[in-house]
């Protein structure tokens, strides 16, 4: 995969494991609903926006401090 979430000794060292967490989320997000959109053909739902918004919130409160 070209898009990796670096939880290893050199990622953990640098963020929380929350952290990654939330960054492998948002990664995960950003790269299914294209595929599921264009490749899969699936309707576009506002849901989509909406989970996208929460993560947003989430990356937020994850790095504010």
């Amino acid at each position: 995969m070209l898009l990796q979430v670096p939880a290893n000794r050199i990622g953990f060292s640098v963020m929380s494991v929350a952290q990654l967490k939330i960054i492998q989320e948002v990664i995960s997000l950003s790269v299914f609903v294209p595929f599921a959109i264009f490749y899969m053909n699936q309707p576009f739902k506002w849901d989509f926006v909406w989970a996208g918004l929460c993560m947003v919130g989430a990356v937020y409160f994850m790095f504010r401090g």
